[in-house]
């Protein structure tokens, strides 16, 4: 795939259905969910469309590993700058780090997001990346 108007939300793994509401009221926009696997390590294939993007969130204990699989998106941490993703790019979120993740407003976004286990762990779904925030990515 040499730009982003090839990508089509597909990559190795399928995109999935669109996120169920247990999931997607915590997202601006529409993702997509393909779930490889649900015991163990839960790792799912998340796909978000141009402008999706997830609320700010916590990962109490274990953390998250997101694996960049296709287009262009964007991570953020509380209180730093947000860093533009590509295919390829890894991203160790440790525990108990506040931070959003999504597409960029122009590609759509896919990524690999592995939950870490941990005993006791837990996500914590806050409040939305306003448009504010969020139209100042480029």
């Amino acid at each position: 795939m040499s730009n982003k108007q090839e990508f089509n939300g597909n990559t190795i793994f399928p995109k999935g259905e669109p996120l169920p509401e247990l999931f997607s009221k915590y997202f601006i926009g529409k993702a997509y969910l393909n779930m490889l696997t649900t015991t163990g390590v839960p790792i799912g294939n998340v796909t978000f469309e141009p402008g999706c993007r997830n609320n700010w969130h916590i990962h109490h204990k274990g953390g998250q590993i997101l694996l960049v699989t296709g287009g262009r998106g964007w991570y953020q941490e509380w209180g730093k700058e947000a860093q533009e993703l590509h295919p390829g790019d890894v991203v160790n979120i440790q525990p108990d780090v506040k931070h959003w993740h999504g597409a960029s407003k122009d590609s759509i976004f896919s990524h690999l997001a592995v939950e870490v286990p941990a005993e006791g762990s837990s996500n914590e779904w806050l409040e939305e990346v306003t448009d504010e925030i969020y139209g100042k990515l480029k």
